[in-house]
Formats: C-alpha cells, structure tokens, sequence
C-alpha cells in the first residue's frame, strides 16, 4: 500500500523508543522531506534533528538483496530462497533433533521500530521447540523491570511518569534532551525549566544539556548513584519528610525500609558521591514539598555499579513521597502487547542451563550468552537465530561474542544490511526494510493515554528481500508445523465475517491448544488475504487487539473502541495512529498485581546491598586505568547502528572521546588529538575532544560508532570507534546481569602522530 510520489505519507520515525509520527515526502525511492506529524496522538508534530537523515537509512550502500550462504573458506555465496529456506529448515531441525530444541536461541525481534517481526518468529520457535531467548532490553532495562515485578506484583505493571504535569521531574543517569523517553521531551523540558513554580533534578556525572537546564544537577562521581539516592531517601526519613498516610494506606513492609534509610549516614554518603551535603538535603526537601514528583532513570545507572539497587532506590523517592497514582507522579501503564520475551514453545525456567543466571522477563541477560555457548555443557547453545539485531557490535566484549558465534553449529541472520553479525553467520536472509513493509512497535508506555501506530509501506520491498512475516512462515511451512492442519474453513470463514472467523478460530485453538503458538503464522494465511492487499502482517494485530481489550476493557472503551475489532479497524485505518486506552489516575490501583492491591516496599534480595553500602570500600585510584569511561554515550550525533552510513552525521563524523579540560591538559592533548583507550577488554584508538561537561576522570564515547561501510574506493571503512571493543561481559549486575558500559575502567594515552 503506496500513495503517489511527491505527496506526503504517514509514518513514523524509528530511531528511538518514542517512535515520533512523521511526514514523508518520496521521490525516486528516496525519503526526501520529513516532517513532523501533527495529527500523531503522542508526538502531535514534535521532532528531533536526526529524523531528517532516515534516508541513510532507507538508501545504505550495504542494503543485502539476496540470501547468502557461507562456503567453506569463509566466503558467501548468493542462492535462492527456495534454497535458503529449505537449507535453514533442515539445519535447525537436525540440531533440535540431535540436541532438543533449547539449544536453539534467539536474539532480536525488534529494533527501535520493527516489532512485528518479533510476533511473527514466536512460530518459527515454536516449531523448533526453542526455550531462550534475548534481546537489547537484557542490557538495559530487566534490573528496573525486575524490581516493577517485586514492588508491583509483576515486571509489566511498568510505571510511566507524568512529566507534562509533573511539579518536580527527577532524571538519574538520563539525558533526555538526546535520549528523549517520553513524549515531546524537548518542548517538555524547556517548558519545566522556565516555570519558577516546577523543577528540574538532574543525577548524572555529566553537565549535559538536561543538566544545564536544571534548577539542580547533582553531578555525582561516576558509578555512585546509589549513594546519592540513598542520601536523598535518609533525608527524607530522617527529616520525616515521608508521606505516612500514603505509606501507610497503600504499602506493606514499610517499617524496616524505613528503619534502614533512617541509619543512612547522609553526610558520608553525600561526600562518597561528591555532591555537597545541603544540595543534596535541599533536592530532599523540594522533592518533599511538591505536589507531584515524576522520576525517570536510564542507561546512565542500569549500565553501571548497583544498577538494580539503583533502580529500586529511585521507586523509592517518589513512592516514600506518595507520588503515585495520581497527577503528575507514577502511574502503571497499559499497553498493547508485552516488550519481555516469551518462550518459543519449550518449556523454560527462571535460570540459563550453563550459568544459572537470572531470566528476567523471558530474557537471557546479554553478558552470559558467550558463556552459554562457549562450554562442553550438555545443554549448550549451539545455534541463534539473529534478527533485526547486531549483537556482535551491540553488546558487550564483541571480541567474546565473535569466538562464541564461531563455535555455533548454525548462526542465522535476519537483516537488512551484512552487519558485523551478519558478517559471522552461515546464512543471511535479506529482509524488507522498514519503510517497505506494514511494521508497528510496542513501546506503549504512556499514562493516562496510550497511543498506538500501524504504519504501512512508503515503498515495495527491493527484489529479492522479503518482510520477516513472509520469512517465518515459509520456515514453519518448511518445517512441516502446519502439514497435519487444514486451514481451509478457518480462511472461509474470514471471508464470510470477522464473527464467524473469531468462533473458527477459537474453536481450532480449543481442540488443538498446540497451535496458538502457531497462530501468527495461521493469522497471516487465513484473515491475512481479507486484509487490504499486501496487508498480510497485519492480521496478528487483530489477536492482539482481542489480548488488548480484555486486558482493558474499559480503558480501551474510554477511548471509544466498543469492542476488539473496532479497535483492530481503527488500527489498519488510521495512518498517524490512534489513542487506544484512556484511564483516569486512579486506575493504576486496579494494575496493581498484588494479592491485596498494596505496594511491597521492601526487597529484601536488595536490602542487604543498601545496608552494605555503609561499609562498601572507597575505590582507590587505580594506575593502570586511572579514568571512567562511559561507553555509548547519546549526542546529537549518533544513533543506533541502523543508521550503517556514516554520513547521516552531520558533526563528530569519527566520534570523539570526551573529556574534561582538566584532564586533557594533564595528558597533554587538545581537540583534534588522536589518543589510544585500553582497558581489561581490549584497546581502541580515537580522536579528543575537549568538552567542559565532563568531569575530572570521566570521559565517554558515543554509540553507534566502529561500523564497516562502504567507501568510494570499493572497499570499506570503520569509522568512529567501537565501544564494545572496550567492554568486558563479566563486568555486569550482579542480580540482573546488565553490563557496565557507563562505568569501564580504562588508561588514556596519547599518540605521537608524525
């Protein structure tokens, strides 16, 4: 489904979380003009910079357009689909026989804007039998979503802030300015920091733009966040600050939290983490007076020491406070369809087979996969699936993840470009890109409105690519899944009404309850050709939008949907989207998964660790790595590594390792300067830049960095340096297993150039 060139279409940018509508003006296959959408529930026109350069994206010399096969020396060759299809098929199918199916992982499924795909593949996994499964989500977010689960009653009662109304907006670790998080960030932003009667708390080493912004930034030294929550919390107890009542009314097992923060040795703590005593009593108190308190965390913590303490700590502040529930606080969202993992079909327990590591929403944490595979355990992995996804760059010790992907029997990739992944695989499998195929996403994360987009094609797929739905059900046809079902009278029944195929369906998934995991795949072949042509994909929006309803019937009514399908019609119809739940601040008692619909306060997993950080050692200068380095760091110029073409960036084409003048004149170096990072992960060249936001021994590099592109030569080139190049995969949490990326121990030298 195109529209005519040289109008706009409707779509949505797919850089980062908040999926900003957009307007997209094509001419000869190249996305030309964009434009903000006003008409989008959520974005209402608002748009950054970097959505302007999606066609470095949609037009990358490195697009694939035909399957690859690895030879024996290492090389690829080109084959057919047929051939791929049925050579995959029959590979996974010897290992799940030979192994059992949880010895095939899957990794990806999802992106900052490609989810479908992630629907589509649970069949794929099914058929195999596969157990685990992982995704970018383990490297972040699963110490948060682990303690949302202990407090809340489950890990999916996630809880949105409510920054447009906020009296005081708390940020720890996150600049939302580039990282953005919520919608409108910037307008936002700037809105709170010119209101004298609201404010801004910025918690993070850096002066970045947020913090420059903010009526207070606690720049604390690098890695101890958790001692500067701590002090803000002993504050609030010791100066009884808390909201008792709320406390009381609404929590169970508050006494011995209380207790602990009580013996919180303020001052010390504040000293640990370099920030002045009264600022830090000061934040307390205005935090203790407002109204309202939104609080946000990201990378800056969940990739550093204490990270899922941290995230505890910070529920803390607003929930001590009493904001929750309520106007301007924390609220627990609904959404459209879940972001954890699911098992493919197999059953799965709570730990890895190898390293007995915690899973997590579904989730194996990134860190232990190499050790997953790199073993002569029995219950090894011996094969991936790899989509919409570049672990080999991505995660953590790329170095570690090439020799584990090395030792795999069978690496499949599915992507739009030869990635670094890709490049170690034994079949690649060339996909549509986004903006050639129906894609949505499910990063539904906002209170008291929640919106959701389905966005159609801007262009026809590039021959010999197909989209991921199409993909996994010719793998599942191949495998011989579907052979023993005859789903003839489910498809008549589609096309005699949408009634009558909800009675078919279900009535096949109660005589044959194996099949549902199966039934994107089914989805896509019986409602899928009464869809508008080409609209095949979209049919598992309409299972979805059936999960959705009875998940919040009376949220998704108050939008004004009066049953699923009227929903799942607003979906396909509506192109900048549609505001599918609408609550009233009080319906985030009723999400609450609890027993008797009271908060946990107290972790007790956690408790032990907030106790000992009373006694936790100072960390001592280190000689060999004297330095922090914070390694992805969001600027303006860089992305996520779907942008492959370095020439998106318009500024920082190499990106600069950042550091303080103080430090730049130790070493001697200035911008411009070429120096080498080393750390217990490897070494890195990269250029300086001197930057007056940075700390005395902190220095950063951006993300997305270190990528092979093609030059003019014919050849390629690696431009800018690759952070996971300098991380190590034992450097991580030690409850969640999130990697330390902002938190590397390294040794600046400097380079001589001739």
């Amino acid at each position: 489904m195109t529209t005519e060139a040289g109008t706009f279409q409707k779509t949505a940018c797919i850089l980062c979380s908040m999926n900003c509508g957009i307007e997209v003006l094509v001419e000869d296959r190249r996305l030309t003009r964009v434009r903000g959408d006003r008409q989008h529930p959520t974005s209402r026109g608002y748009l950054c910079e970097k959505a302007q350069r999606l066609d470095h994206y949609q037009n990358a010399k490195d697009r694939l357009r035909t399957p690859l096969r690895r030879r024996p020396d290492g090389s690829f060759e080109a084959i057919d689909w047929d051939t791929a299809i049925r050579e995959i098929a029959a590979k996974l199918m010897g290992i799940r026989d030979t192994h059992g199916g949880a010895s095939i992982f899957y990794y990806g499924g999802g992106g900052q804007g490609n989810h479908l795909c992630g629907t589509y593949a649970t069949a794929t996994l099914a058929t195999l039998g596969a157990v685990y499964r992982s995704n970018a989500l383990a490297q972040e977010k699963t110490g948060e979503f682990w303690v949302d689960g202990k407090l809340f009653g489950r890990p999916r009662c996630h809880t949105a802030p409510d920054f447009e109304h906020a009296e005081v907006a708390v940020f720890v670790g996150k600049n939302p300015w580039h990282s953005h998080g919520f919608p409108r960030a910037r307008h936002v932003l700037k809105e709170i920091a010119s209101d004298p009667g609201r404010c801004l708390v910025v918690i993070d080493p850096r002066r970045s733009e947020t913090a420059r912004l903010a009526q207070y930034h606690l720049a604390v030294h690098p890695g101890t966040d958790a001692f500067c929550l701590a002090a803000i919390l002993g504050t609030l107890v010791q100066e009884d600050l808390v909201d008792r009542r709320f406390l009381a009314e609404h929590t169970n097992d508050a006494e011995p939290v209380l207790e602990a923060l009580a013996e919180i040795p303020v001052a010390d703590f504040a000293k640990r983490c370099g920030v002045e005593e009264s600022l830090v009593r000061e934040v307390a108190r205005r935090i203790a007076r407002a109204k309202s308190v939104a609080i946000q965390e990201d990378l800056g913590i969940q990739q550093a020491p204490h990270s899922t303490l941290d995230s505890w700590l910070e529920k803390l502040v607003y929930l001590l406070v009493g904001s929750f529930a309520k106007e301007g606080g924390m609220n627990i969202h609904s959404r459209m369809a879940s972001l954890g993992g699911g098992s493919g079909g197999g059953k799965r327990g709570s730990t890895t087979p190898v390293t007995g590591a915690r899973i997590i929403t579904g989730l194996v944490p990134c860190n232990v996969i190499p050790d997953e595979i790199l073993t002569d355990h029995p219950q090894r992995l011996r094969a991936m699936i790899v989509e919409s996804a570049n672990p080999a760059h991505s995660l953590a010790d790329s170095k570690r993840f090439r020799e584990a992907f090395a030792a795999l029997d069978c690496l499949v990739v599915i992507d739009v470009a030869l990635t670094e992944t890709a490049r170690l695989a034994h079949y690649v499998l060339p996909t549509a890109s986004q903006f050639e195929k129906w894609e949505a996403t499910f990063f539904t994360l906002e209170f008291p409105k929640n919106a959701f987009q389905l966005r159609a094609p801007l262009l026809a797929p590039l021959p010999g690519t197909l989209p991921e739905s199409e993909i996994h059900r010719r793998l599942v046809r191949a495998m011989g899944a579907l052979d023993s079902v005859d789903l003839a009278p489910l498809a008549e029944a589609a096309r005699r009404s949408r009634g009558e195929y909800a009675m078919a369906f279900m009535g096949l998934i109660g005589t044959r309850p194996e099949l549902m995991a199966l039934a994107p795949v089914i989805l896509y072949e019986t409602l899928g050709p009464t869809l508008p042509p080409g609209a095949e994909a979209t049919a598992v929006l309409w299972g979805i939008a059936q999960s959705c309803f009875m998940a919040f019937p009376e949220s998704v009514q108050r939008a004004g949907f009066p049953g699923a399908d009227a929903l799942f019609d607003a979906i396909l119809r509506e192109r900048s989207g549609i505001t599918f739940t609408v609550d009233s601040y009080e319906e985030t008692w009723a999400r609450l998964d609890t027993p008797d619909k009271r908060i946990r306060l107290m972790i007790p997993e956690l408790m032990q660790e907030l106790v000992g950080l009373a006694t936790e050692p100072m960390p001592s200068r280190d000689e060999r790595y004297p330095f922090i380095l914070a390694a992805g760091e969001r600027r303006s110029s860089s992305a996520n590594t779907i942008f492959r073409d370095p020439a998106w960036r318009k500024v920082d084409l190499e990106g600069a390792l950042r550091m303080s003048p103080a430090d730049a004149a130790d070493l001697g170096v200035s911008t411009g300067s070429v120096v080498r990072i080393v750390t217990e992960g490897g070494s890195a060249t990269a250029t300086v830049e001197v930057n007056d936001g940075m700390r005395a021994g902190h220095v950063s590099l951006p993300n997305g960095g270190g990528l092979l592109y093609p030059d003019e030569a014919g050849g390629e080139r690696r431009h800018g340096t690759a952070p996971n190049e300098l991380t190590h995969h034992a450097q991580r949490d030690w409850l969640a297993g999130t990697p330390w990326h902002k938190h590397v121990p390294a040794r600046i030298e400097r380079i001589e150039l001739s």
